[in-house]
């Protein structure tokens, strides 16, 4: 499948589900076949709170990390990038489109299954030099 198949396929997924304010079953099996374990464990990160969406004040700047078996990770969604393994390796080598962490974060937004977490703009850069040293 190319990249802009399972992009389309999710973004169509997640304008449903704002629509009716939920996935639907059939939402669910289209995930799934088109993403297998990585949407398996996207919906698993969804169910246990692990997709965070940080808005410093007063900036407004949001950052969004999804809390990993390992570490947090970075996204950066509107590029379509995270700091995981699996981005590097896989993603940027075309095996695949899309980490789990991106479409846990792009379902969390649309449905609203995120931690908003306030913080002040005093703490970006340490909180930013925490999640990029996750990398080295």
């Amino acid at each position: 499948m190319d990249k802009n198949s399972e992009i389309d396929i999710l973004n169509t997924i997640c304008r449903e589900a704002k629509k009716e304010g939920k996935l639907t079953g059939k939402s669910l099996t289209k995930l799934y076949e088109t993403f297998g374990q990585r949407f398996a464990r996207a919906f698993e990160a969804l169910k246990e709170d692990r997709v965070k969406k940080y808005v410093f004040k007063p900036s407004s700047r949001v950052i969004w990390i999804v809390v990993g078996k390992e570490r947090d990770y970075l996204l950066m969604p509107e590029a379509e990038f995270c700091m995981c393994d699996d981005f590097y390796f896989r993603v940027l080598d075309k095996e695949v489109h899309l980490c789990y962490h991106l479409i846990a974060q792009k379902l969390a937004k649309i449905l609203g299954w995120y931690e908003p977490i306030e913080e002040r703009d005093e703490l970006y850069d340490s909180l930013m030099a925490e999640w990029k040293k996750a990398t080295i």
